[in-house]
């Protein structure tokens, strides 16, 4: 249970917090070294770049935010580079190559051949057909027949 005592310093509180609140102050003079902050080797790299950037602008278009500038630069460190994408994987023999040709390749000719109404001879498209399912069984074929374990869900970490 609260006392009356404590509402009147929660009051004050509050009232502290409403008066400052608001847009913050401009500082007119800069710090001078002696009395800057001391910066960690941590901070420099992070102001460098900004402040080579911020020195090319007037006087009155600078952004003095520390806040900010630690921000880009940590945004910009963040930021995600991908690793080079690997080459594209060659089959190990022709007749695999064939296979995934038929696969990929046939489906998209007879789409273009259907989307385009281009006629083609029915034994062309018999030939596509024939081709995909040709590959998918001969890739189903020569998969490996490794015994599994009974408790192997097939993840692997």
């Amino acid at each position: 249970m609260s006392r009356p005592e404590d509402e009147s310093r929660t009051e004050l509180a509050w009232r502290e917090i409403v008066e400052n609140f608001g847009e913050r102050a401009v500082l007119d003079d800069p710090p001078s070294s002696s009395e800057a902050p001391a910066t960690t080797s941590a901070d420099t790299p992070s102001d460098a770049p900004s402040s080579q950037s911020s020195t090319d602008l007037p006087e009155h278009l600078r952004d003095d935010d520390e806040v900010e500038r630690r921000e880009q630069a940590i945004a910009e460190a963040e930021r995600f580079k991908p690793p080079p994408a690997p080459p594209l994987p060659v089959p190990r023999t022709w007749e695999r190559g064939l296979a995934w040709a038929g696969i990929f390749v046939a489906p998209v000719i007879a789409l273009v051949i259907g989307l385009l109404s281009i006629y083609v001879h029915p034994l062309v498209g018999w030939a596509l057909v024939g081709w995909f399912v040709g590959g998918f069984a001969y890739l189903v074929f020569v998969m490996p027949k490794a015994p599994r374990d009974p408790w192997d869900d097939g993840s692997r970490v």
